[in-house]
């Protein structure tokens, strides 16, 4: 299994586990409030979107990554999704390491 599929497979997880925030509202709320402590958005999203999240990210000092396709966080969590938010600080470690390995 690829370090990419280790990472996907560390979303769908963090879903089941109740450590992800899906969607662009909610990962926004979620940085806002301190929560969220890792952020992952599709390649495939509009620029616009990218640009938003990457800002509230650095504003709120939350790590960012533009990674993966909509289609593959969407398969990985099960649902429609090209942006989530990982909030415990274990799966971000987590997913670091693996990101470190690609």
């Amino acid at each position: 299994m690829t370090p990419e599929n280790k990472m996907l497979n560390l979303l769908g997880l963090a879903l089941r586990a109740g450590k992800l925030i899906t969607g662009e509202e909610m990962t926004i709320k979620s940085i806002q409030k301190n929560e969220a402590v890792f952020v992952v958005c599709a390649i495939d999203c509009s620029d616009n979107t990218k640009e938003k999240l990457e800002n509230k990210c650095r504003y709120y000092e939350v790590p960012f990554l533009v990674h993966f396709t909509s289609e593959q966080i969407s398969q990985a969590i099960g649902k429609s999704r090209s942006i989530c938010a990982l909030t415990d600080r274990g799966f971000a470690k987590s997913f670091l390491r693996l990101k470190g390995t690609k």
